[in-house]
Protein backbone atom coordinates (compact mmCIF):
# COMPACT_ATOMS: atom_id res chain seq x y z
CA UNK A 1 0.00 0.00 0.00
CA UNK A 2 1.48 2.95 -1.07
CA UNK A 3 1.70 5.69 1.98
CA UNK A 4 2.72 9.13 1.37
CA UNK A 5 5.74 7.84 -1.12
CA UNK A 6 6.27 4.98 1.05
CA UNK A 7 4.92 1.18 0.19
CA UNK A 8 3.83 -0.13 3.63
CA UNK A 9 1.19 -2.68 4.78
CA UNK A 10 -2.00 -1.38 5.76
CA UNK A 11 -1.82 -1.08 9.66
CA UNK A 12 1.79 0.27 9.14
CA UNK A 13 0.61 2.45 6.68
CA UNK A 14 -2.22 4.16 9.86
CA UNK A 15 0.88 4.16 12.22
CA UNK A 16 3.11 5.94 9.94
CA UNK A 17 0.24 8.35 9.14
CA UNK A 18 -0.25 8.62 13.04
CA UNK A 19 3.37 9.06 13.58
CA UNK A 20 3.98 11.78 10.94
CA UNK A 21 1.06 14.24 12.45
CA UNK A 22 2.41 14.42 15.91
CA UNK A 23 5.74 14.90 14.34
CA UNK A 24 4.16 18.03 12.59
CA UNK A 25 3.33 18.95 15.45
CA UNK A 26 6.67 19.44 16.96
CA UNK A 27 8.44 20.76 13.91
CA UNK A 28 7.08 22.17 10.48
CA UNK A 29 8.32 24.32 7.98
CA UNK A 30 7.01 28.24 7.52
CA UNK A 31 6.06 29.41 3.92
CA UNK A 32 9.32 31.81 4.03
CA UNK A 33 11.01 28.78 4.29
CA UNK A 34 12.54 28.72 8.31
CA UNK A 35 12.52 25.58 9.84
CA UNK A 36 11.25 25.84 13.18
CA UNK A 37 11.60 23.40 16.39
CA UNK A 38 9.52 24.07 19.49
CA UNK A 39 8.70 25.50 21.47
CA UNK A 40 5.95 27.05 19.70
CA UNK A 41 5.47 30.77 20.51
CA UNK A 42 3.23 32.67 22.45
CA UNK A 43 0.93 34.92 21.39
CA UNK A 44 -0.28 37.75 22.79
CA UNK A 45 -3.14 40.27 21.12
CA UNK A 46 -4.26 43.84 22.72
CA UNK A 47 -6.85 45.08 20.64
CA UNK A 48 -8.09 48.39 21.66
CA UNK A 49 -11.52 50.13 21.03
CA UNK A 50 -12.01 52.80 18.32
CA UNK A 51 -8.31 53.85 18.51
CA UNK A 52 -7.15 56.46 15.61
CA UNK A 53 -3.93 55.97 14.02
CA UNK A 54 -4.33 59.14 11.69
CA UNK A 55 -4.76 61.82 14.49
CA UNK A 56 -1.98 60.83 16.26
CA UNK A 57 -3.67 58.49 18.71
CA UNK A 58 -0.36 56.66 19.28
CA UNK A 59 1.74 59.58 20.27
CA UNK A 60 0.46 59.16 24.33
CA UNK A 61 1.55 55.71 24.37
CA UNK A 62 5.43 56.05 25.55
CA UNK A 63 5.54 52.11 26.20
CA UNK A 64 3.74 51.19 23.07
CA UNK A 65 6.29 52.66 20.87
CA UNK A 66 9.20 51.92 23.18
CA UNK A 67 8.55 48.12 24.13
CA UNK A 68 6.70 47.19 21.22
CA UNK A 69 7.53 49.38 18.19
CA UNK A 70 11.41 49.95 18.84
CA UNK A 71 11.40 46.06 19.73
CA UNK A 72 10.06 44.85 16.34
CA UNK A 73 8.12 46.34 13.55
CA UNK A 74 5.44 49.20 13.31
CA UNK A 75 3.10 48.95 10.08
CA UNK A 76 2.45 51.74 8.48
CA UNK A 77 -0.45 50.65 6.36
CA UNK A 78 -2.80 49.10 8.47
CA UNK A 79 -6.68 48.36 7.72
CA UNK A 80 -9.66 47.58 9.03
CA UNK A 81 -12.08 45.48 6.98
CA UNK A 82 -14.80 47.31 8.66
CA UNK A 83 -14.76 50.39 10.14
CA UNK A 84 -16.91 49.59 13.19
CA UNK A 85 -16.50 47.37 16.51
CA UNK A 86 -18.53 44.31 16.20
CA UNK A 87 -17.72 43.39 12.35
CA UNK A 88 -14.11 43.88 12.94
CA UNK A 89 -14.02 41.84 15.93
CA UNK A 90 -15.64 39.22 13.95
CA UNK A 91 -13.42 39.43 11.27
CA UNK A 92 -10.04 39.29 14.09
CA UNK A 93 -11.48 36.26 15.31
CA UNK A 94 -12.61 34.22 11.87
CA UNK A 95 -10.03 36.02 9.04
CA UNK A 96 -13.29 36.54 7.48
CA UNK A 97 -14.63 39.44 5.54
CA UNK A 98 -17.83 40.76 7.03
CA UNK A 99 -20.27 39.20 4.18
CA UNK A 100 -18.28 36.01 4.94
CA UNK A 101 -19.12 35.77 8.74
CA UNK A 102 -22.42 38.15 8.46
CA UNK A 103 -21.81 40.36 11.14
CA UNK A 104 -22.29 43.56 9.21
CA UNK A 105 -23.04 46.39 12.03
CA UNK A 106 -22.98 46.50 16.18
CA UNK A 107 -26.96 45.01 16.44
CA UNK A 108 -28.05 41.76 17.08
CA UNK A 109 -30.22 42.34 13.85
CA UNK A 110 -27.06 43.14 12.06
CA UNK A 111 -25.49 39.50 13.18
CA UNK A 112 -23.26 40.61 16.04
CA UNK A 113 -23.62 37.46 18.61
CA UNK A 114 -26.28 36.56 16.61
CA UNK A 115 -26.91 33.12 15.60
CA UNK A 116 -24.86 32.38 12.54
CA UNK A 117 -22.38 33.98 14.30
CA UNK A 118 -22.84 31.24 17.42
CA UNK A 119 -23.54 28.23 15.36
CA UNK A 120 -21.63 28.21 12.19
CA UNK A 121 -18.48 30.51 12.81
CA UNK A 122 -17.28 31.20 16.38
CA UNK A 123 -16.85 26.79 16.43
CA UNK A 124 -14.32 27.54 14.32
CA UNK A 125 -12.67 31.08 15.12
CA UNK A 126 -8.83 31.74 15.79
CA UNK A 127 -9.05 30.51 20.04
CA UNK A 128 -10.91 27.34 19.10
CA UNK A 129 -8.20 26.32 16.51
CA UNK A 130 -5.23 27.54 19.07
CA UNK A 131 -7.46 25.22 22.05
CA UNK A 132 -7.40 22.27 19.64
CA UNK A 133 -3.28 22.79 18.33
CA UNK A 134 -2.28 22.58 22.24
CA UNK A 135 -2.37 26.16 23.23
CA UNK A 136 -3.43 27.93 26.81
CA UNK A 137 -6.07 30.68 25.84
CA UNK A 138 -6.91 33.24 27.85
CA UNK A 139 -9.23 36.20 27.45
CA UNK A 140 -10.19 39.60 29.04
CA UNK A 141 -12.23 42.52 28.15
CA UNK A 142 -14.69 43.80 25.27
CA UNK A 143 -15.74 40.33 23.19
CA UNK A 144 -18.40 41.44 20.88
CA UNK A 145 -20.67 44.33 21.18
CA UNK A 146 -23.89 42.14 21.56
CA UNK A 147 -22.32 39.45 23.59
CA UNK A 148 -24.11 38.71 27.16
CA UNK A 149 -25.01 35.57 28.93
CA UNK A 150 -23.25 33.03 31.01
CA UNK A 151 -22.44 31.27 27.99
CA UNK A 152 -18.80 31.27 27.49
CA UNK A 153 -17.43 31.12 23.91
CA UNK A 154 -15.65 28.50 22.97
CA UNK A 155 -11.42 27.94 22.90
CA UNK A 156 -11.33 29.74 26.10
CA UNK A 157 -9.68 28.29 28.87
CA UNK A 158 -10.13 31.48 30.94
CA UNK A 159 -12.26 33.87 30.26
CA UNK A 160 -13.43 37.24 31.79
CA UNK A 161 -15.59 38.81 29.37
CA UNK A 162 -17.42 42.28 29.49
CA UNK A 163 -20.77 41.82 29.09
CA UNK A 164 -22.01 44.54 26.03
CA UNK A 165 -20.37 46.84 24.69
CA UNK A 166 -17.41 49.13 26.41
CA UNK A 167 -17.49 51.35 29.31
CA UNK A 168 -15.12 51.81 32.14
CA UNK A 169 -17.05 51.67 35.35
CA UNK A 170 -20.36 49.36 36.50
CA UNK A 171 -20.24 46.57 34.16
CA UNK A 172 -20.66 42.93 34.29
CA UNK A 173 -18.32 40.27 33.26
CA UNK A 174 -18.70 36.31 32.55
CA UNK A 175 -15.35 35.02 34.20
CA UNK A 176 -15.60 31.58 33.10
CA UNK A 177 -19.27 31.10 33.58
CA UNK A 178 -19.40 33.17 36.59
CA UNK A 179 -21.50 36.90 36.33
CA UNK A 180 -19.62 39.29 38.97
CA UNK A 181 -20.57 43.11 38.90
CA UNK A 182 -17.82 45.87 39.43
CA UNK A 183 -19.04 49.23 39.99
CA UNK A 184 -16.15 51.11 40.80
CA UNK A 185 -12.85 49.00 39.79
CA UNK A 186 -11.51 50.68 36.34
CA UNK A 187 -11.96 47.69 33.63
CA UNK A 188 -8.59 48.61 32.34
CA UNK A 189 -6.94 48.19 35.51
CA UNK A 190 -8.78 45.55 36.07
CA UNK A 191 -8.28 43.59 33.01
CA UNK A 192 -4.17 43.88 33.55
CA UNK A 193 -5.11 42.48 36.82
CA UNK A 194 -6.24 39.55 35.17
CA UNK A 195 -3.61 38.94 32.50
CA UNK A 196 -0.29 39.28 34.78
CA UNK A 197 -2.24 36.86 37.30
CA UNK A 198 -2.83 34.41 34.12
CA UNK A 199 0.89 35.35 32.88
CA UNK A 200 2.31 34.93 36.26
CA UNK A 201 0.65 31.55 37.13
CA UNK A 202 2.12 29.84 34.44
CA UNK A 203 4.62 26.90 35.09
CA UNK A 204 7.92 26.29 33.59
CA UNK A 205 7.44 24.02 30.69
CA UNK A 206 4.02 24.78 30.61
CA UNK A 207 1.98 24.66 26.87
CA UNK A 208 2.32 27.66 24.97
CA UNK A 209 -0.24 30.32 25.16
CA UNK A 210 -2.35 32.53 23.18
CA UNK A 211 -3.81 35.38 25.09
CA UNK A 212 -6.50 38.22 23.67
CA UNK A 213 -6.74 41.46 26.11
CA UNK A 214 -9.37 43.89 24.98
CA UNK A 215 -9.56 47.09 27.05
CA UNK A 216 -12.09 49.61 26.45
CA UNK A 217 -10.10 52.18 25.55
CA UNK A 218 -10.67 55.05 24.11
CA UNK A 219 -13.75 54.01 23.48
CA UNK A 220 -16.53 56.89 24.07
CA UNK A 221 -17.54 57.97 26.69
CA UNK A 222 -13.74 58.31 26.86
CA UNK A 223 -12.94 57.84 30.73
CA UNK A 224 -9.89 58.50 31.86
CA UNK A 225 -8.44 56.50 35.40
CA UNK A 226 -8.45 59.18 37.98
CA UNK A 227 -4.93 59.28 38.19
CA UNK A 228 -4.59 60.25 34.22
CA UNK A 229 -7.42 62.92 34.46
CA UNK A 230 -6.23 66.17 32.71
CA UNK A 231 -3.13 64.91 32.44
CA UNK A 232 -3.22 66.75 28.52
CA UNK A 233 -5.27 69.34 29.66
CA UNK A 234 -5.64 71.97 27.07
CA UNK A 235 -5.05 69.41 24.04
CA UNK A 236 -7.31 70.13 21.60
CA UNK A 237 -7.92 68.08 18.25
CA UNK A 238 -6.01 68.43 15.11
CA UNK A 239 -7.37 70.88 12.74
CA UNK A 240 -6.49 68.66 9.73
CA UNK A 241 -6.78 69.99 6.08
CA UNK A 242 -10.38 68.40 5.96
CA UNK A 243 -11.56 69.35 9.45
CA UNK A 244 -15.04 71.13 9.65
CA UNK A 245 -15.28 71.34 5.87
CA UNK A 246 -18.69 70.51 4.65
CA UNK A 247 -19.02 68.41 0.74
CA UNK A 248 -21.36 69.82 -1.84
CA UNK A 249 -23.70 67.08 -3.27
CA UNK A 250 -20.67 65.90 -5.96
CA UNK A 251 -18.08 65.30 -3.59
CA UNK A 252 -19.32 63.24 -0.76
CA UNK A 253 -22.41 60.42 -0.43
CA UNK A 254 -25.22 61.66 0.92
CA UNK A 255 -25.02 61.29 5.18
CA UNK A 256 -21.45 63.39 4.81
CA UNK A 257 -22.78 65.59 2.26
CA UNK A 258 -25.93 66.37 4.75
CA UNK A 259 -23.79 67.43 7.51
CA UNK A 260 -23.69 71.17 8.81
CA UNK A 261 -20.71 73.10 10.10
CA UNK A 262 -20.15 72.44 13.13
CA UNK A 263 -20.93 75.04 15.82
CA UNK A 264 -17.62 76.40 17.98
CA UNK A 265 -19.31 74.98 21.08
CA UNK A 266 -19.73 71.40 18.98
CA UNK A 267 -15.94 71.66 18.13
CA UNK A 268 -15.00 72.50 21.75
CA UNK A 269 -16.28 69.17 22.84
CA UNK A 270 -14.39 67.53 20.43
CA UNK A 271 -11.23 69.22 21.99
CA UNK A 272 -12.29 67.53 25.09
CA UNK A 273 -13.07 64.04 24.02
CA UNK A 274 -10.13 64.21 21.95
CA UNK A 275 -7.89 64.98 25.34
CA UNK A 276 -9.81 62.17 26.99
CA UNK A 277 -9.13 59.70 24.34
CA UNK A 278 -5.29 60.35 25.48
CA UNK A 279 -6.06 60.05 28.66
CA UNK A 280 -8.23 57.31 28.30
CA UNK A 281 -4.92 55.11 26.75
CA UNK A 282 -2.36 56.20 29.38
CA UNK A 283 -3.84 53.09 31.67
CA UNK A 284 -3.44 50.75 28.39
CA UNK A 285 -0.29 52.33 28.03
CA UNK A 286 0.61 51.26 31.70
CA UNK A 287 -0.65 47.44 30.98
CA UNK A 288 1.62 47.49 28.30
CA UNK A 289 4.75 48.16 30.01
CA UNK A 290 3.32 45.23 33.16
CA UNK A 291 2.60 42.76 30.55
CA UNK A 292 5.55 43.20 28.90
CA UNK A 293 7.98 43.10 32.63
CA UNK A 294 5.99 39.78 33.76
CA UNK A 295 6.73 37.81 30.63
CA UNK A 296 10.51 38.89 31.03
CA UNK A 297 10.75 37.99 34.80
CA UNK A 298 8.74 34.78 33.87
CA UNK A 299 11.21 34.16 30.96
CA UNK A 300 8.80 34.03 28.00
CA UNK A 301 9.27 37.70 26.52
CA UNK A 302 11.80 36.57 24.08
CA UNK A 303 9.45 33.63 22.46
CA UNK A 304 6.12 35.53 22.72
CA UNK A 305 4.81 37.65 19.91
CA UNK A 306 2.95 40.37 21.18
CA UNK A 307 0.39 42.45 18.49
CA UNK A 308 -1.07 45.65 19.28
CA UNK A 309 -3.81 47.07 17.16
CA UNK A 310 -7.45 48.49 17.66
CA UNK A 311 -10.39 46.91 15.85
CA UNK A 312 -11.15 50.27 14.05
CA UNK A 313 -10.22 53.64 13.32
CA UNK A 314 -11.85 57.16 15.20
CA UNK A 315 -12.71 60.50 13.42
CA UNK A 316 -13.18 63.85 14.65
CA UNK A 317 -14.33 67.06 12.92
CA UNK A 318 -13.54 65.28 9.85
CA UNK A 319 -15.89 66.62 6.71
CA UNK A 320 -17.53 68.28 9.64
CA UNK A 321 -18.38 64.57 10.64
CA UNK A 322 -18.25 65.12 14.90
CA UNK A 323 -17.02 62.00 16.40
CA UNK A 324 -17.67 58.32 15.37
CA UNK A 325 -16.00 55.60 12.96
CA UNK A 326 -18.07 54.05 10.03
CA UNK A 327 -17.27 56.12 7.48
CA UNK A 328 -14.81 54.91 4.22
CA UNK A 329 -12.49 57.54 5.27
CA UNK A 330 -8.53 56.66 6.56
CA UNK A 331 -9.18 58.47 10.08
CA UNK A 332 -11.47 55.49 10.17
CA UNK A 333 -10.12 52.46 8.12
CA UNK A 334 -6.67 53.08 9.41
CA UNK A 335 -5.35 51.62 12.93
CA UNK A 336 -2.52 51.18 14.57
CA UNK A 337 0.02 47.82 14.15
CA UNK A 338 2.92 46.85 15.71
CA UNK A 339 4.49 43.80 16.60
CA UNK A 340 7.42 42.05 18.36
CA UNK A 341 8.31 38.59 18.79
CA UNK A 342 10.92 35.98 17.99
CA UNK A 343 13.29 37.17 15.38
CA UNK A 344 11.58 40.20 13.93
CA UNK A 345 13.70 43.20 13.23
CA UNK A 346 14.14 45.73 15.78
CA UNK A 347 12.96 49.27 15.17
CA UNK A 348 11.53 49.23 11.28
CA UNK A 349 8.28 50.44 9.77
CA UNK A 350 6.83 47.98 6.99
CA UNK A 351 4.70 49.79 4.28
CA UNK A 352 3.53 47.07 2.70
CA UNK A 353 -0.18 46.79 3.46
CA UNK A 354 -2.44 44.44 5.64
CA UNK A 355 -5.72 43.88 6.89
CA UNK A 356 -7.24 42.84 10.40
CA UNK A 357 -7.92 39.35 8.64
CA UNK A 358 -4.62 38.59 8.11
CA UNK A 359 -3.69 38.28 11.34
CA UNK A 360 -5.22 34.37 11.52
CA UNK A 361 -3.19 33.56 9.13
CA UNK A 362 -0.30 34.96 10.09
CA UNK A 363 -0.45 33.43 13.53
CA UNK A 364 -1.31 30.14 12.05
CA UNK A 365 2.26 30.86 10.04
CA UNK A 366 3.69 31.53 13.33
CA UNK A 367 2.87 28.18 15.65
CA UNK A 368 2.87 26.13 12.52
CA UNK A 369 -1.31 25.48 12.50
CA UNK A 370 -2.35 24.18 9.04
CA UNK A 371 -4.99 27.26 7.64
CA UNK A 372 -8.42 25.54 7.73
CA UNK A 373 -9.15 27.22 4.11
CA UNK A 374 -11.74 29.86 5.05
CA UNK A 375 -9.67 32.46 5.97
CA UNK A 376 -9.61 35.55 3.37
CA UNK A 377 -6.95 37.07 3.97
CA UNK A 378 -2.73 36.42 4.16
CA UNK A 379 0.46 36.02 6.33
CA UNK A 380 2.04 39.06 6.71
CA UNK A 381 4.87 36.80 8.44
CA UNK A 382 7.33 37.62 5.08
CA UNK A 383 6.69 41.81 5.39
CA UNK A 384 7.77 41.54 8.85
CA UNK A 385 11.13 39.68 8.68
CA UNK A 386 11.98 41.44 6.26
CA UNK A 387 11.30 45.28 6.68
CA UNK A 388 13.65 46.73 3.81
CA UNK A 389 11.36 45.41 1.30
CA UNK A 390 9.25 47.85 -0.11
CA UNK A 391 6.86 46.01 -2.09
CA UNK A 392 4.96 49.83 -2.92
CA UNK A 393 8.37 49.74 -5.12
CA UNK A 394 7.97 46.46 -6.92
CA UNK A 395 6.59 46.43 -9.92
CA UNK A 396 4.88 43.11 -9.49
CA UNK A 397 3.29 44.00 -6.02
CA UNK A 398 -0.46 44.62 -6.07
CA UNK A 399 -2.74 44.21 -2.87
CA UNK A 400 -6.88 44.90 -2.72
CA UNK A 401 -7.94 45.19 0.18
CA UNK A 402 -11.72 45.00 0.78
CA UNK A 403 -13.41 47.79 3.04
CA UNK A 404 -17.25 47.06 3.98
CA UNK A 405 -20.09 48.92 6.10
CA UNK A 406 -24.02 48.08 6.28
CA UNK A 407 -25.83 51.51 7.29
CA UNK A 408 -28.38 51.26 10.00
CA UNK A 409 -30.99 53.72 10.26
CA UNK A 410 -34.64 52.70 11.75
CA UNK A 411 -37.00 53.10 14.27
CA UNK A 412 -34.96 51.71 17.27
CA UNK A 413 -32.38 54.28 16.10
CA UNK A 414 -34.42 56.91 16.04
CA UNK A 415 -34.14 59.73 18.06
CA UNK A 416 -37.39 61.93 19.41
CA UNK A 417 -34.81 64.94 20.71
CA UNK A 418 -33.52 65.27 17.10
CA UNK A 419 -35.02 67.38 14.77
CA UNK A 420 -35.54 64.93 12.51
CA UNK A 421 -37.87 61.91 10.90
CA UNK A 422 -38.17 58.56 11.28
CA UNK A 423 -38.29 57.99 7.66
CA UNK A 424 -35.10 59.85 7.27
CA UNK A 425 -33.62 56.65 8.62
CA UNK A 426 -30.72 57.88 10.65
CA UNK A 427 -28.99 56.83 13.28
CA UNK A 428 -26.19 57.80 15.81
CA UNK A 429 -27.65 61.47 16.16
CA UNK A 430 -27.08 62.74 19.35
CA UNK A 431 -27.41 66.02 21.48
CA UNK A 432 -23.39 66.38 22.54
CA UNK A 433 -22.87 66.29 18.61
CA UNK A 434 -26.12 68.81 17.76
CA UNK A 435 -27.78 66.12 16.63
CA UNK A 436 -25.18 65.66 13.94
CA UNK A 437 -25.93 61.93 12.38
CA UNK A 438 -23.23 59.70 12.32
CA UNK A 439 -24.51 56.96 10.41
CA UNK A 440 -27.89 56.05 8.34
CA UNK A 441 -29.88 53.22 6.41
CA UNK A 442 -27.88 54.74 3.30
CA UNK A 443 -24.34 54.67 4.41
CA UNK A 444 -24.26 50.91 2.70
CA UNK A 445 -20.75 50.99 0.61
CA UNK A 446 -17.73 48.46 -0.18
CA UNK A 447 -14.29 49.76 -0.98
CA UNK A 448 -11.19 48.43 -2.14
CA UNK A 449 -8.47 50.06 -0.91
CA UNK A 450 -5.83 49.51 -3.52
CA UNK A 451 -2.20 49.26 -3.62
CA UNK A 452 0.70 48.36 -6.35
CA UNK A 453 3.40 50.40 -7.89
CA UNK A 454 2.46 53.75 -8.54
CA UNK A 455 -1.38 53.38 -7.29
CA UNK A 456 -2.34 54.14 -3.66
CA UNK A 457 -6.25 54.64 -3.97
CA UNK A 458 -9.56 54.05 -2.54
CA UNK A 459 -12.25 53.29 -4.54
CA UNK A 460 -15.96 52.98 -3.01
CA UNK A 461 -19.42 52.08 -4.33
CA UNK A 462 -22.84 52.98 -2.17
CA UNK A 463 -25.89 51.09 -2.25
CA UNK A 464 -28.15 54.13 -2.47
CA UNK A 465 -30.59 55.55 -4.91
CA UNK A 466 -28.16 57.34 -6.47
CA UNK A 467 -25.29 54.32 -6.79
CA UNK A 468 -22.98 57.01 -5.52
CA UNK A 469 -18.95 56.56 -5.79
CA UNK A 470 -16.69 57.89 -4.30
CA UNK A 471 -12.31 57.68 -5.33
CA UNK A 472 -9.18 59.43 -4.27
CA UNK A 473 -6.15 58.88 -5.01
CA UNK A 474 -4.30 58.91 -1.86
CA UNK A 475 -0.94 60.05 -3.03
CA UNK A 476 -2.16 63.39 -4.35
CA UNK A 477 -5.28 64.20 -2.22
CA UNK A 478 -4.18 62.32 1.44
CA UNK A 479 -7.43 64.42 3.11
CA UNK A 480 -10.12 62.99 0.33
CA UNK A 481 -11.03 66.83 -0.61
CA UNK A 482 -11.17 65.78 -4.05
CA UNK A 483 -13.49 63.14 -5.43
CA UNK A 484 -12.33 61.60 -8.66
CA UNK A 485 -15.29 58.94 -8.85
CA UNK A 486 -17.23 60.89 -11.63
CA UNK A 487 -13.71 61.81 -13.28
CA UNK A 488 -12.41 58.41 -14.38
CA UNK A 489 -12.26 56.61 -17.79
CA UNK A 490 -15.70 54.36 -17.97
CA UNK A 491 -12.75 51.15 -18.56
CA UNK A 492 -10.60 52.52 -15.39
CA UNK A 493 -14.27 52.57 -13.51
CA UNK A 494 -15.92 49.37 -14.91
CA UNK A 495 -12.66 47.46 -14.12
CA UNK A 496 -13.11 48.62 -10.30
CA UNK A 497 -16.18 48.06 -10.29
CA UNK A 498 -15.49 44.45 -11.62
CA UNK A 499 -12.85 43.48 -8.71
CA UNK A 500 -15.47 45.07 -6.26
CA UNK A 501 -17.95 42.90 -7.22
CA UNK A 502 -15.52 39.56 -6.98
CA UNK A 503 -14.31 40.68 -3.29
CA UNK A 504 -18.16 41.24 -2.25
CA UNK A 505 -18.45 37.35 -3.46
CA UNK A 506 -15.34 36.06 -2.33
CA UNK A 507 -14.77 32.95 0.15
CA UNK A 508 -11.18 31.85 1.24
CA UNK A 509 -8.28 32.17 -1.63
CA UNK A 510 -10.73 33.60 -4.37
CA UNK A 511 -10.52 36.45 -1.78
CA UNK A 512 -6.57 36.48 -2.58
CA UNK A 513 -6.46 36.53 -6.48
CA UNK A 514 -8.25 39.76 -7.57
CA UNK A 515 -6.04 41.66 -9.32
CA UNK A 516 -6.24 45.44 -10.64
Amino acid sequence: MNCCGFTLGKMNCVVFGIVLSLVLEVTYVSTSGFLWNLPKPNILLILTDDQDVVLHGLTPMHNVQQLIGSMGVTFSNAFASSPICCPSRASILSGMYAHNHRTVNNSLSGGCYGSYWRKKVEPKVLPVVMQQSGYDTFFAGKYLNEYSGRNVPPGWREFHGLQGNSRYYNYSLNENGRMNSYSDRYLTDLITEKTIAFLEERKVGMRPFFAMIAPPAPHAPFTPAPRHRNAFAGLKTPRTANFNVISGNLDKHWLVAFSQKMSTRLVSTLDVYYQKRWESLLAVDEMVGSIVNSLNQTGELDNTYIIFTSDNGYHLGQFAQPFDKRQPYETDIRVPFLVRGPNVPKKSIVSAPISLIDLVPTIYEWTGIIPRGNEDGISFHAYLMNPKYNPLFDRGFHREILIQHWGEGNDQTFNYQCPWKKSDGLSECTLDADCHCQDSRNNTYACIRHFRFGTNKLYCEFQDHEQFVEAYDLDEDPYQMENLGYEMLPIERALYSLALHNLTTCVGSSCRIVNL
